[in-house]
């Protein structure tokens, strides 16, 4: 399923793809600018967190040559025990 698909299936339930297009838009941007601030727990669904990956040393696939790798945070879902028990 994609954002187009999902858009479709929140218009059969609120009447209108617009509106629909609107609440899943402000879904997204929500869950967004939470993360900025901490994490985000939808009882049932799961948790959107920010974790923090540590600077490391790689290589160029091409070259063979060591590069350094920056730190930086990176958005992780860890489901909850409803969704998990629902795809078993």
């Amino acid at each position: 399923m994609n954002k187009s698909d999902l858009v479709n299936e929140v218009a059969k339930v609120v009447g209108t793809k617009k509106a629909a297009q609107a609440a899943v838009d402000c879904v997204i941007d929500t869950v967004k600018g939470a993360l900025k601030k901490g994490s985000v727990t939808l009882v049932g669904f799961g948790t959107f967190k920010v974790d923090k990956r540590k600077a490391r040393t790689g290589r160029n696939p091409k070259t063979g040559a060591e590069i350094k790798i920056k730190a930086k945070k990176v958005p992780k879902f860890v489901p909850g025990k409803a969704l998990r028990d629902a795809v078993k």
